[in-house]
């Protein structure tokens, strides 16, 4: 699986060089953007696969950085007030880190109400404390949104591991791949999809980038690689198929979410941590919105 990954990433790092020193006369923004992308990607790959080789922890510390990286991006980008100290320093040292410990420990029936019932009834104590009823009701969402999406739905990543499916036991963190692979997938076939035989918008007011027809051939090509990988999951190809385009549906509806959420805070991009990509909540809204979705179909059907 991992050759392949880095099979599809050497071609197009080909590709894109090819495209590069073809235009070199006349820089091309896109073809410098793709490049940058690419090269973001080797190393996202690489630290995923380091996360692999060390195994269950790895990959729960990893996620747990994650979800800091991302929570920071979006409270910087959505202005609190100083009555909201106690309610940030609640989400960023209480229940962050609380989350991945009980995620680590496996207490499922805590990690999935920690922060949608716990947190939530929480933090707009805390945020009276300073008697400020300014913008009272829009700051507590702000500080609830970013736990949720960025702390809640990512911690549902490692947490696949936790899942004990019969027959399949060792091998959970292929299922995680499936996800990142899956997911992440459909995010650029959808853009190549859209550059070759996009014209009609499907959300100008949210994405002026996104069309009717990268939407449909990104998620039906994404579908068909998730059949394709059914042999690293415990499911069949079908089964595989179902579970990619209910995830890839998340990803897209996800995206459009958060689009909405920056054209709100008039920003293009969360952050500029990864090169040609934008922040860590630009890569991950689609997985964001995918993740907790895919941990509780498997829990339900095949746990």
């Amino acid at each position: 699986m991992f050759i392949g990954v880095a099979a599809v990433l050497l071609v197009a790092t080909v590709i894109a060089e090819y495209l590069r020193w073809r235009t070199r006369e006349r820089p091309s923004a896109v073809i410098a953007n793709l490049v940058a992308r690419i090269r973001a990607w080797w190393v996202m790959a690489l630290v995923v696969g380091l996360a692999f080789v060390v195994g269950r922890v790895g990959m729960i510390v990893l996620f747990a950085l994650v979800s800091l990286f991302a929570l920071r991006e979006f409270i910087t980008l959505t202005p609190t007030r100083r009555s909201d100290y106690y309610a940030l320093l609640a989400a960023f040292y209480l229940a962050l880190p609380l989350q991945y410990w009980l995620v680590y420990t496996d207490w499922y029936g805590l990690y999935t109400l920690l922060i949608p019932v716990y947190a939530f009834l929480l933090l707009p104590i805390l945020a009276t404390v300073g008697g400020d009823t300014t913008r009272y009701l829009e700051r507590t969402a702000k500080v609830q949104w970013g736990l949720m999406i960025c702390v809640f739905c990512i911690s549902h990543v490692p947490a696949l591991i936790n899942l004990r499916i019969p027959g399949y036991e060792g091998r959970n963190l292929l299922l995680i791949a499936f996800l990142v692979i899956v997911v992440q997938s459909s995010d650029v076939l959808q853009y190549v999809w859209g550059k070759l035989c996009g014209k009609r918008l499907i959300a100008p007011k949210l994405s002026p980038s996104k069309t009717v027809e990268g939407f449909v051939g990104g998620v039906a090509s994404a579908t068909a690689l998730g059949a394709a990988l059914w042999w690293i999951t415990p499911f069949t190809p079908w089964q595989a198929a179902a579970l990619a385009l209910v995830i890839n549906l998340m990803g897209f509806y996800g995206g459009l979410v958060m689009s909405a959420i920056k054209r709100d805070r008039g920003i293009k991009d969360w952050g500029h941590m990864i090169e040609g990509h934008g922040g860590v909540l630009d890569r991950l809204d689609s997985v964001c919105f995918a993740a907790p979705v895919f941990f509780h179909l498997i829990r339900y059907w095949w746990v």
